[in-house]
């Protein structure tokens, strides 16, 4: 079986198909409550944390396409820092189990991933791909 020659986009377009969703997520809670909300009385940084994920998942969409290095840093810090401040949340507030799991299953993914779409944006990568 021939491995697949686009991979790496394949990988980013997941990404970006995951932040999307993400982004829709906290759109509407923003259109809900708007920006200054509180969620219920959470600290002030995960408010700020939460709210703010609404531009920055739009963004890491837009860069995974435009400039994929980029894209891949952002998402990657994204992931991280949200199941982990999610994880503060979830033991000192509890769990949505269910969005806390998929985060999770993200940020797996994304670690078991994006070395294979960085490497494949190196400049050798891409002299290689044009035939250079």
């Amino acid at each position: 079986m021939k491995p697949l020659r686009n991979r790496p986009f394949l990988i980013r377009l997941l990404y970006a198909i995951c932040l999307a969703g993400a982004f829709y997520n906290h759109a509407r809670t923003v259109a809900e409550h708007g920006l200054d909300w509180n969620y219920g009385g959470l600290p002030v940084f995960v408010c700020f944390f939460w709210t703010g994920l609404t531009f920055v998942d739009a963004l890491a969409v837009f860069l995974l396409m435009i400039n994929p290095k980029l894209g891949l840093g952002l998402t990657a810090v994204i992931i991280v820092s949200d199941v982990v401040i999610n994880s503060w949340v979830g033991v000192a507030y509890g769990f949505d189990i269910a969005s806390f799991i998929a985060q999770a299953l993200f940020l797996v993914f994304v670690m078991l991933t994006v070395g294979i779409a960085w490497r494949a944006e190196s400049p050798r990568s891409l002299c290689k791909q044009n035939g250079v």
